[in-house]
């Protein structure tokens, strides 16, 4: 688990105390717009942001062994803090299952999580669970599922029919075998490893020092020689 500590000017007497939970994602821009978005929400309602945590989803382990959310947990615990702010509810997880987990396993243990974009608080103002709002969480995370199963499949039928026609059609498909990258390729995309090649480090060293793999430099030394 990732997460920003917050400097907030007012007393947090003055205000109630929350933390946001963003996913990762590999597009940063919308990482930091998911951030940018709920920072000025809480601001605009009154709400102490202290930290922000980026949720890693992953389906591969259970919520208890999860170490992001045994994390956030730890945190609200030791501060008081009482809800999870986040964007949308399938931020929360990359399935319907995971995410209800995560939710349950919050409101088991007395954090409220809020999702801005439909207002929605799982947790009343004594801390009871909102009936209402499971059930529409429920329903928005399997639309949610359902959305990306659709648009897999349409992705699976558009690749199954571009091979057909490619195979229909005497297309080969995929990289020539004969192709090699030209010297002036490797020039323009790896100078680093081409000057520490010059330079005579063996491959392995350069491997370490640019992160580029052995055999992709046993390839630019290969070519640049001839």
């Amino acid at each position: 688990m990732l997460y920003i500590p917050i400097r907030n000017s007012k007393t947090q007497n003055d205000m109630d105390k929350v933390v946001i939970l963003a996913r990762v994602s590999t597009d940063h821009q919308e990482y930091q717009r998911q951030i940018n978005e709920l920072t000025a929400y809480c601001e605009n309602v009154g709400w102490s942001v202290e930290e922000i945590f980026a949720n890693k989803v992953s389906g591969a382990k259970r919520i208890e062994e999860r170490k992001e959310i045994l994390s956030l947990v730890e945190y609200v615990r030791e501060h008081q803090i009482k809800r999870v702010v986040c964007l949308e509810i399938s931020r929360v997880g990359r399935n319907t299952l995971e995410a209800l987990k995560v939710i349950q396993y919050l409101t088991e243990n007395g954090v409220s999580l809020f999702v801005k974009n439909y207002n929605l608080e799982t947790l009343d103002a004594n801390g009871k669970p909102n009936p209402i709002t499971s059930l529409i969480c429920t329903i928005l995370l399997e639309i949610a599922s359902m959305e990306r199963l659709t648009i897999k499949e349409r992705m699976e039928s558009g690749r199954k029919q571009y091979i057909e026609r490619c195979r229909k059609e005497g297309i080969k498909m995929g990289r020539p075998s004969t192709y090699r990258k030209s010297t002036d390729t490797y020039k323009e995309q790896y100078p680093k490893e081409i000057s520490l090649l010059r330079k005579g480090l063996s491959l392995k060293n350069i491997s370490a020092i640019t992160g580029t793999s052995i055999n992709t430099i046993r390839k630019i030394r290969d070519t640049v020689r001839q």
